[in-house]
């Protein structure tokens, strides 16, 4: 079961040579923009067995020479994949870590005696504890040091690195600020291990591992640290990490972005998935540094990148512009600046429809949906009750008002999303429903209603909610999403609440994707044997539950597919934004224009979500609410289009088609 497709999604074909030139002299051309040598892979589990086996390489050498091979590990995420491939070295290879020294890259301060969570646990957990590695060669920040104690702690620390001889290998990934470690913005180049307090993103990121509650601080290793290490990787996943890397690997060194300092040293390596690859200039604007082999889409993306250089229509564009511009390819293929324009603009123009589900009775040539059949089944993918509305609010209206069968499948409850002042308004009512109709003779509900209010009155930051109020959490949830879905005439009958697993651990860190999940997903598939089928493509989400719920969808379509199920011959993916992000105007294949009618409508229904509307978690730095996100988005995008001299509308919301991966 291939449970991590998301991983495999490229919104645009990227050439081969782009990111695997076939030698050195090509390397050099493309690569000339770039300050850090960059590794780009296909996805991250090919980039993390060629670093793992680099790494072995490097223990099996200094096991000749019989010395200790010194390594700094990193957590989170992004070396999961790595760890178990050096676990599998171990067990089935013989790669053996007995001559290892490991040193923690950073841990959180302060912490309990016993933490629900520490980055050393974690390594542990990924990878110390199935090794053979001396315990007594693992060395670490420790987060119940006492305050008294934390300077010559990092002192100390940096001595034990010079008496290990140094740091061999440096694992590092990168954070969403740019930051290598705890090194935030305006970390000094000469830094060295020391406590640094957490900002707001830092501490939102790990709140993902400790709750409500996470630390305040961090004992990391400063920059001079890191770039005192033999050799270092800088490794990243997934697009979220894409305009992090550009700037690191192609911007200008500055202490805003503290990654940036890597260009400093001389063996570094950026390893990163295409991905993460996104914005760097050979895959997002390859003309700029080579000659292209011209594709619809890569076409489409260079004019709408002149547009937005010259800040002109695509019907204005002349020869000049794309001369100056280093397009003057196209001017050679296509005859005349006039030729491409027509052409770039016809292709923008047909991703526009008022037709959602496919106009029924019309020639469907150019426009991005099948006529028939009609009308269509629709099964829109909602990875929290409120995603559906918020991304593709309009889009939804306009589909059940075409006379489509809609249905709407909640894939978590979204629960950990509720505030306790919810759950006591939720009681009083009940408290005072009770009394009013004389049921309050009910022991049972009397009890209970007393266990509860008593848990809240005594619930500390970072306790767990007992299963009695993760339940009351998901039905007022619940009971939102069912308002906001009868707002757009969609029956209960066709809403489907599917509580996956994984998420249901009462914390926001979940477990992993598992086949249960799948196969929920996959029963719901056969059940409704859709035509169509909306999923999420908010795969930079900051809590990352969209990306395992489009997992879940995409392993079930998986499935269906290897099982030749004969429904998914006659239908459709589409891929939504408009929670975190929007698709950029290059890479769309579907927009639906909303009147400013439509889109007062669509905020009505976000706001049926109450529960969401002031409370809600993970809201980062914009501070704008989701309603209010998803307008600007949509907004944003009809201008665009506006921009680009093509119908003018109040709003737009966007998809982009997503096909099978094939076996």
């Amino acid at each position: 079961m291939r449970m991590n497709l998301t991983s495999q999604i490229t919104l645009n074909h990227v050439n081969v040579k782009y990111y695997k030139p076939k030698n050195a002299f090509e390397q050099s051309v493309l690569t000339r923009l770039e300050k850090i040598p960059t590794y780009i892979y296909e996805n991250a589990d090919e980039a993390s067995c060629l670093i793992a086996k680099e790494i072995a390489e490097t223990i099996r050498l200094k096991q000749k020479q019989g010395k200790r091979c010194v390594m700094v590990l990193t957590g989170g995420a992004t070396p999961r994949q790595l760890y178990a491939e050096l676990v599998r070295l171990y067990q089935e290879e013989g790669l053996s870590f007995s001559n290892v020294t490991v040193f923690n890259l950073y841990e959180f301060y302060p912490l309990e005696k016993n933490p629900i969570y520490s980055n050393l646990k974690a390594l542990h957990e990924m990878l110390l504890n199935h090794v053979d590695i001396d315990p007594q060669q693992v060395y670490s920040p420790s987060g119940t040091l006492s305050q008294n104690d934390i300077f010559s702690f990092c002192e100390a620390y940096e001595q034990k690195i010079q008496e290990s001889g140094g740091i061999d290998i440096c694992l590092l990934g990168i954070g969403r600020l740019g930051n290598v470690a705890f090194n935030e913005p305006g970390s000094r180049i000469n830094s060295t291990t020391r406590l640094i307090l957490l900002d707001n993103d830092s501490r939102a990121e790990a709140a993902r591992s400790f709750g409500n509650n996470p630390p305040l601080s961090s004992i990391t290793m400063g920059m001079h640290t890191i770039l005192s290490s033999r050799k270092i990787y800088l490794m990243a996943w997934g697009e979220d990490k894409a305009r992090m890397i550009k700037a690191c690997v192609e911007g200008a060194i500055t202490d805003t972005i503290p990654a940036s300092f890597l260009q400093n040293h001389n063996n570094t390596r950026v390893v990163i998935d295409l991905s993460a690859a996104t914005y760097l200039t050979r895959i997002h604007h390859p003309w700029l540094v080579t000659s292209c082999e011209w594709t619809d889409k890569l076409i489409r993306s260079a004019i709408v990148w002149l547009c937005q250089t010259t800040g002109k229509p695509i019907l204005k564009l002349t020869n000049k512009d794309y001369n100056e511009n280093g397009l003057s390819e196209l001017l050679a293929i296509y005859g005349s600046a006039y030729n491409v324009n027509i052409k770039i603009f016809n292709d923008l123009q047909h991703t526009i429809t008022g037709w959602p589900g496919g106009k029924p009775n019309a020639d469907d040539t150019y426009r991005p949906e099948r006529a028939l059949p009609y009308p269509k089944r629709v099964l829109v993918f909602s990875p929290h009750p409120d995603d559906d509305v918020i991304s593709m609010g309009g889009t939804i209206r306009r589909l059940v008002q075409q006379g489509h069968e809609v249905h709407v499948a909640y894939e978590t409850s979204g629960n950990i999303a509720v505030n306790d002042e919810e759950v006591t308004r939720y009681l009083h009512f009940i408290n005072g429903f009770n009394q009013l109709f004389n049921a309050a003779k009910d022991e049972v509900i009397k009890q209970k209603y007393q266990e509860i209010k008593q848990f809240i009155l005594n619930k500390k930051d970072g306790d767990i909610d007992s299963r009695d109020i993760l339940t009351i959490k998901g039905l007022i949830r619940r009971g939102e999403a069912r308002t906001a879905c009868a707002f757009n005439n969609i029956p209960h009958s066709r809403v489907h609440f599917l509580d996956l697993p994984f998420y249901e651990t009462g914390r926001i860190q979940k477990n992993p994707l598992g086949e249960k999940d799948v196969e929920t997903v996959r029963k719901l598939l056969q059940e409704v044997q859709p035509h169509q089928i909306f999923v999420a493509g908010d795969l930079a989400d900051p809590h990352g539950t969209h990306r395992v719920c489009t997992n879940a969808v995409l392993a079930a379509i998986d499935l269906e597919k290897e099982a030749q199920a004969p429904w998914l011959n006659d239908c459709r993916i589409w891929m939504y934004r408009g929670a975190w992000a929007e698709w950029e105007i290059e890479d769309i294949e579907m927009t639906v224009p909303i009147s400013p009618e439509e889109l007062r409508a669509k905020r009505n229904a976000i706001l049926r979500h109450q529960s969401q509307m002031e409370s809600a978690p993970f809201l980062g730095n914009d501070e704008r609410l989701f309603w209010q996100r998803s307008e600007d988005r949509n907004r944003n995008t009809a201008s665009i289009y506006d921009k680009l001299g093509l119908a003018c509308y109040e709003a737009m919301e966007a998809f982009v088609e997503y096909i099978p991966i094939e076996h």
